[in-house]
């Protein structure tokens, strides 16, 4: 997969994690699309390493199963460390 075919990726598997993940986050396209690229290299390693499994093309379903799967842990950690902008304690 290219370069181009890591930021699409990135950015529909960013954007499904955020859909199946609702609430309000802050940042916009780029912080979607580095989520969704971190989420599917975390996602890889997690297949790798667990499952015996690797990415595989960019159709395949496994392929968007763990880039998703990756980009909702990522999500779900960044909402830890950074937390709503709501919820500052006073």
């Amino acid at each position: 997969m290219g370069f181009l075919g890591w930021i699409m990726l990135g950015l529909l598997a960013g954007a499904i994690a955020k859909m199946l993940m609702p609430g309000r986050d802050p940042g916009g396209c780029i912080l979607t699309i580095l989520l969704g690229v971190g989420g599917a290299l975390l996602g890889g390693w997690i297949g790798r390493t667990l499952f015996d499994v690797d990415l595989g093309r960019f159709f395949e379903a496994r392929t968007w199963g763990l880039a998703i799967l990756g980009s909702m842990i990522i999500l779900a950690i960044y909402r830890v460390v950074i937390g709503s902008p709501g919820r500052r304690d006073r």
